[in-house]
């Protein structure tokens, strides 16, 4: 497949989304910086717009052709402004309101891939009401150590991987910190990689080499230590599963636009999906440039690519 988009007869007039008031705030503010200066030096013509500071059932649309979507965490990826830009009818980035809904939940995302046979650490929903001994006997079922994460949050804010029962109580704390709803999940041992989809097509896998426990915030946006590796000593089959798996978790969820998907592979090589991130990071930290960069695609290339393929699919549905 062709990395280069077909350029459009006119520049697009663009706003980008960015910023918010979610615990990402900060990050989604790079990662739309990021997008607006390389659609801006493709030629388009882009406002960044905060949806925190502009109230937008009222924000003049009429010379908007489309939204590119750089809102992390809550409200831009649980599909409360795709509803919103679905309501007024702007066209945007990314995958709907259900999609996007059913994508941020990690339990809803996990019963999902369980009825499509993708393979996901096992886990058990738990809320900030439920009595402690009910989720520590849960905790003893599922056996030590394990994962506390939110249910609906990114860059791995409020996760805890747990070694003891003593380090649960400070783990659920900090997991409800985020979110009134949280997993505890299987821990697995084993390397970490990313999947990334552009629609239908797969970008460069990466391995991801971290001195932190795991690939959590810091390691994420603030760490210059984090390595990320393109050539790998896995066998080509193993390889081809990771792929398949991302490629799998995407179907079982219905993605489109630009998705990352977050995988374990354990010492058998057997890839376990994590999560789907529907509106992953656009910084420079962040591992989609570097997917699209190790496919020869500039990053500007990658957005408008988005972008394009949304308003084709947009004048080719059918009219009710």
């Amino acid at each position: 497949m062709s990395h280069s988009p077909t350029q459009p007869s006119n520049p697009l007039n663009i706003i980008v989304l960015a910023g918010g008031e979610s615990a990402e705030s900060e990050i989604s503010q790079q990662s739309g910086e990021n997008v607006a200066r390389a659609l801006s030096a493709r030629g388009h013509q882009v406002v960044t717009v905060d949806p925190s500071l502009v109230d937008l059932e009222t924000y003049d649309w009429s010379t908007c052709d489309v939204v590119f979507l750089a809102l992390h965490g809550t409200y831009g990826e649980d599909g409360t402004i795709q509803a919103t830009l679905e309501r007024l009818n702007v066209p945007y980035s990314g995958c709907d309101a259900p999609t996007s809904k059913l994508a941020f939940s990690k339990s809803a995302s996990k019963e999902r891939f369980i009825q499509r046979n993708v393979s996901t650490p096992s886990y058990v929903l738990i809320h900030e009401s439920d009595d402690a001994q009910r989720i520590e006997q849960h905790a003893r079922s599922m056996g030590y150590p394990l994962v506390v994460k939110p249910d609906a949050q990114g860059s791995s804010l409020g996760v805890t991987i747990v070694k003891s029962p003593e380090e649960l109580p400070q783990a659920l704390a900090r997991c409800f910190h985020y979110d009134s709803f949280g997993i505890l999940e299987s821990a697995i041992a084993g390397s970490e990689w990313t999947v990334t989809l552009v629609d239908d097509e797969v970008l460069p896998l990466i391995q991801i080499e971290t001195p932190h426990e795991f690939f959590d915030y810091e390691a994420k946006y603030l760490e210059d230590s984090t390595q990320y590796h393109f050539e790998f000593q896995q066998p080509t089959n193993v390889i081809q599963s990771i792929l398949k798996t991302g490629v799998g978790a995407c179907e079982a969820l219905g993605t489109s636009g630009i998705v990352r998907v977050d995988i374990l592979l354990d010492r058998f090589q057997q890839p376990w999906v994590l999560e789907v991130n529907t509106i992953p990071g656009f910084t420079d930290h962040s591992l989609v440039p570097k997917a699209a960069a190790r496919a020869g695609l500039d990053f500007g290339e990658l957005c408008e690519k988005v972008l394009l393929n949304r308003l084709a699919k947009a004048t080719t549905r059918p009219q009710n």
